[in-house]
């Protein structure tokens, strides 16, 4: 008779992506804006514009990248 063998897979991550526990953790190469941040930012696009037609969501990504740029220099 043949012997059997199993082959298992084993399951490869990033040392970076996730923790001891196989929590996902944050990568520390980039540094992110807080959410705080972000919201302060998109606020004064808000205000540059005099309050006029715009979308928040289109001011929320604006100052995400905005504040990522200045972050990363």
């Amino acid at each position: 008779m043949a012997k059997e063998t199993k082959r298992t897979t084993a399951r490869k991550t990033k040392a970076a992506d996730t923790n001891t526990r196989g929590k996902v953790v944050k990568s520390a190469s980039k540094p992110m804006p807080t959410e705080e941040q972000i919201r302060l930012r998109a606020y004064q696009i808000y205000l540059a514009r005099n309050g006029g037609p715009g979308d928040a969501m289109s001011d929320w990504i604006q100052a995400e990248r905005e504040l990522m740029e200045e972050m990363s220099r």
